[in-house]
This record gives C-alpha cells, sequence and structure tokens, in this order.
C-alpha cells in the first residue's frame, strides 16, 4: 500500500457571478511511497499547488479522495509540515518562538519549547540567531525558520510550495542543499512544488510534469543520479533537455487554447 494516495482527483472551481466552473484539475492519481521526495513540475495555472492544498487538508477535491496510509484526508494534521512561498513568520517573536509556536499554542512552558526548538534550529543552521527577530533575517535564513518550524512538528509529509523562489540564485542553492541533507537526516516524505527544471532535478528522487489546465500528469520520471547531484554532467543534461521540451510543449499547447475552458451552466 503506498504512503499518500491521490485517487482519480477531479478539482472544479465555481464562479458564481459569471455562473460557470473552471475544471482545474482532471482525473489526476498519484501514489508516493515513504521517505520519497516528489517535485511537481508544470505550467502556471495547471493545479500543481491546488493539489499540495489538497494533501495538507486546505483543499479538498470535488471528485476522487486523498489518502495518507489508507485514511482520507479530511482537514489539516500534525502528520504534514507545510512550508510556505513566504515564511509567514510573526514579527513580535525571536526565531525560537517562532520555530515553536505550534508548542506555545499547545501550552508547553518556554523552557520546554526553547529546549524542543534548539535541535532543528541547529538542523537548519540558524544556531546563534535564536533571539533575532524576523526583521533582522535574510529571505534564506527566514525559510530556513519556516523549515524549522515544519520539522518541529515532526510531520511524516512535508509539503513545500515553492519555497525558494524569491531567493537570490547563491542562496537558493544553498537552501536546495541544506534541504536534501534534512530530508536524509529525518527521512521525511516531501512533495515540493516548483517552475524551475533545475531545481526539481537537483532535488527530486522523482518529478511528476502536470500538463497545462485542466492538469493531468503527463510524465513521471525516476531520477536515478547519485547526490549531491552534478548539474554538469551529461545524464543531468540530458534529463533537463528532455523535461525542457516537456515543459516547453506544455506551454505552447496552454497558450494556442488563449483561454481557460470553462462549463456554462
Amino acid at each position: 500500500m503506498s504512503f499518500i494516495q491521490l485517487n482519480n482527483i477531479v478539482k472544479t472551481f465555481n464562479d458564481s457571478q459569471r455562473q460557470t466552473e473552471t475544471l482545474a484539475i482532471d482525473d489526476i492519481s498519484l501514489s508516493l511511497e515513504k521517505k520519497e521526495f516528489a517535485c511537481l513540475l508544470g505550467p502556471s495555472g495547471c493545479g500543481k499547488s491546488t493539489l499540495l492544498n489538497m494533501v495538507a487538508g486546505f483543499e479538498y477535491p470535488t471528485l476522487g479522495s486523498v489518502k495518507i496510509e489508507n485514511k482520507v484526508i479530511t482537514g489539516p494534521g500534525a502528520d504534514r509540515g507545510m512550508v510556505f512561498q513566504q515564511p509567514n513568520l510573526m514579527p513580535w517573536l525571536p526565531v525560537w518562538d517562532n520555530v515553536a509556536f505550534s508548542l506555545k499554542l499547545q501550552g508547553v512552558g518556554r523552557k520546554q519549547r526553547q529546549d524542543a526548538a534548539q535541535q532543528y534550529i541547529d538542523a537548519v543552521n540558524l544556531t546563534g540567531f535564536e533571539q533575532h527577530f524576523p526583521g533582522a533575517l535574510s529571505g534564506g535564513m527566514a525559510q530556513r525558520v519556516g523549515i524549522a518550524r515544519a520539522l518541529l512538528q515532526n510531520p511524516a509529509v512535508i509539503l513545500m510550495d515553492e519555497p525558494f523562489a524569491a531567493l537570490d540564485a547563491q542562496t537558493k542553492l544553498e537552501m536546495q542543499e541544506e534541504l536534501v541533507t534534512i530530508w536524509q537526516k529525518y527521512n521525511s516524505t516531501i512533495l515540493f512544488v516548483t517552475h524551475s527544471v533545475d531545481e526539481a532535478l537537483i532535488l527530486g528522487s522523482r518529478v511528476v510534469i502536470m500538463t497545462h489546465r485542466p492538469g493531468k500528469i503527463r510524465d513521471d520520471i525516476k531520477i536515478d543520479l547519485e547526490r549531491p547531484r552534478d548539474v554538469t554532467s551529461n545524464q543531468f543534461n540530458e534529463l533537463k533537455r528532455y523535461v525542457l521540451d516537456v515543459i516547453r510543449e506544455e506551454a505552447k499547447l496552454a497558450h494556442e487554447a488563449q483561454q481557460t475552458p470553462t462549463i456554462s451552466h
């Protein structure tokens, strides 16, 4: 039995003013095993983040089911940690208190929260910044806090929605390397949404390519390259050329479609 199962997922969005429905995702089935690092890749608007939000329990399919360990997801849970595009830190709390915020909501005492937060602060290389406030952090450091906050819940699944998109190239490379190290250390299953072919191939043990809207699965590629990935190797660049060709074809098809298909009532 697969760890995460998305079974025949269909998602439509209603526009009550225009009396229309938009078909966003059309009959997607996807299974993930424990400890996989899967990257979702595809054109803008293809439903990548919508699928991620369904696994998080923030959204629900119109048809089909999303399950973890054969249990239907009915809402957010501590077994899933979410890292967003923006870290969404509380500016009035220091780093350690942001990391341990879920424990604060549970009424856990200060000393216990600090002790719990420290190992994850160390894991994301923020040792020494425990008492800093978010306003004093760089973008990369703020995202490290967001990752540490997700890890503290000890989730079986970490869901990441383009968390490095706003970072400069050098910081992005550093964060990618750190994320792989964290994944290998904590043995979580990661589902990672990205628009970047390079990022998907650097990070993923598997890359799932979606079509233009309505989103379907176009390709599902197992990445057997050694880690750390050598982006100059022939194998890496052969994969990159193939994936780029698929993405460009989907972008062209999306452009030719000109407008989102709608179903009128």
